[in-house]
């Protein structure tokens, strides 16, 4: 009690301290509200809430997100784990951070990064316990500014570094490929680090807690390898449903999206004619995620904090599962840009239990936790409060989304269109409302040139930010940086591919 007395006192005197210096930090009040934020690696439309697939089980996300405000169209900010999650926890957008591919954040230069406040930095300094959990930063990310951001973090793995999983059927290739695993597990559900890290958000939720917290989840699957418990995999016996594929699809698409799409990936999958299990496995493991997901919520429900506190789910990003000739996220089409967002103010009596079909990015997370909290929004922070349709989840939303996926590749998700444009001036046109799946590209047809011209002039960025250099862990993209590398590298294999009859005809 004495302890907790004296953190009251001095959150007291440095707010007081930060506020007379101009921060954004101000004094909790007893009303200001919780917030549990979950973050799932992956995880794309296949849940039940957003109808991607047909034998999707999401009851758990199913049920917040007919509580909530389920939006519909919501998209990534960046197609890649590293640049979405710095985008949505520094609230600013790659083309203005310079942070395009990935990057290890403990090793980016402090001119690059110090003029950012990471969100739950800003949390925990205007009075709020924060809590973190697994993979809420991309990794190895979890250690920047850890002291300072968090009162505890925990990090769980997937559960292979902490205990073999015994597997036993499935598809686990040889030699070993852990992007193509797709099997169950005989273990026990305290072998597994999605569960665990659940666990001990259930932990800290059953505590009495004297100050509003942040507490942020972090689940990994259905990030690769797709390995889940066996009661997970043997819901989906069934045979698994494909989604919609076109052979010929990437005809008339333009060679960077090809190769930042990478679709070589998908050869080994084709080669052992392991599409099924794979899906079973993303199905699975998705199923696995939602599990622990209800578990987390049923605590909160059971504690005394449920009326005063926001949940909001999130992915950071979508996932190819065959579509668009893929198996790999990093495109600017629709499976790999759409994710899940809902967002459940118990305290909203007039939005939830809506959908939100508006296009939404996730960068506009910032701007709208700290309004529902009551906080400042440091002035740098990109977006806008998603607030107002929370409360009318019908309003109209001119702007767009935007995603960014390497420095000059830009695409504009809107209610009707999807406009990309690339860094060598090539295009894509989509119309969702015709063409659902993205497979006739309109950029070529003369009478949309001045609908895409007023779009490009309108919301695409007028100024683009270096590249950040220092700290890049990844380069995995073809930009104006580096344009030639991963576009040689791609025709390299779609050279070999092709002479095997493995791929279909591009040209």
């Amino acid at each position: 009690m004495i302890r907790v007395q004296i953190k009251q006192v001095l959150l007291f005197f440095k707010a007081v301290l930060l506020t007379f210096m101009g921060s954004h930090a101000v004094t909790a009040s007893a009303d200001q509200p919780n917030i549990l934020m979950i973050c799932v690696d992956d995880l794309n439309d296949w849940v039940g809430f957003l109808g991607g697939h047909p034998q999707a089980k999401t009851p758990n996300m199913d049920k917040l997100a007919s509580k909530g405000v389920n939006f519909t169209n919501a998209h990534c900010t960046a197609p890649g784990c590293s640049p979405s999650r710095n985008a949505l926890l520094f609230g600013v957008e790659p083309h203005k951070s310079g942070l395009y591919p990935f990057y290890n954040l403990n090793n980016v230069s402090a001119e690059s990064l110090d003029r950012y406040m990471p969100m739950p930095l800003l949390f925990r300094e205007n009075g709020y316990e924060t809590v973190g959990i697994s993979k809420v930063w991309h990794n190895p990310d979890n250690k920047y500014r850890q002291k300072e951001q968090w009162d505890e973090y925990v990090m769980y793995g997937t559960g292979k570094k902490d205990k073999a999983l015994i597997k036993e059927k499935g598809y686990h290739p040889e030699p070993f490929n852990k992007r193509t695993i797709a099997c169950p597990a005989k273990n026990p559900l305290s072998d597994f680090g999605d569960y665990k890290a659940a666990q001990h958000a259930v932990r800290f939720l059953e505590k009495d807690h004297s100050e509003p917290f942040f507490l942020a989840v972090g689940f990994i699957l259905p990030h690769t390898s797709f390995i889940m418990p066996e009661a997970n995999w043997d819901r989906f016996l069934d045979p698994i449903a494909e989604p919609a594929i076109k052979a010929n699809d990437l005809n008339d698409v333009p060679l960077v999206g090809q190769s930042n799409a990478q679709i070589y990936v998908e050869i080994p999958v084709r080669q052992d004619q392991a599409w099924e299990e794979i899906r079973r496995g993303y199905l699975a493991s998705v199923n696995f995620t939602d599990d622990n997901v209800g578990r987390v919520l049923d605590a909160l429900g059971r504690s005394s904090y449920s009326d005063n506190t926001v949940v909001v789910l999130w992915s950071d990003h979508g996932y190819h599962l065959g579509e668009k000739r893929t198996f790999s996220k990093f495109s600017l089409w629709e499976e790999a840009t759409r994710t899940p967002l809902i967002i459940y103010d118990p305290r909203n009596k007039s939005g939830n239990g809506q959908s939100c079909s508006q296009p939404i990015g996730l960068i506009n997370i910032y701007r709208t936790l700290c309004e529902l909290s009551g906080l400042k929004t440091p002035d740098y922070v990109d977006g806008i409060s998603l607030v107002p349709w929370l409360r009318e989840p019908k309003l109209p939303k001119e702007r767009p989304a935007l995603i960014t996926w390497g420095r000059g590749n830009y695409s504009l998700r809107l209610n009707q269109w999807r406009y990309t444009r690339y860094f060598d001036g090539t295009e894509e046109l989509y119309d969702h409302h015709r063409d659902p799946y993205e497979w006739n590209n309109l950029a070529s047809r003369p009478e949309y040139m001045e609908m895409m011209q007023k779009l490009a002039s309108t919301w695409l960025p007028k100024q683009e930010a270096a590249q950040v250099t220092s700290g890049r862990e990844l380069y995995n993209v073809s930009d104006a940086d580096q344009p030639e590398k991963m576009i040689k590298s791609y025709q390299r294999y779609v050279k070999r591919y092709k002479k095997a009859g493995l791929l279909p005809p591009l040209d």
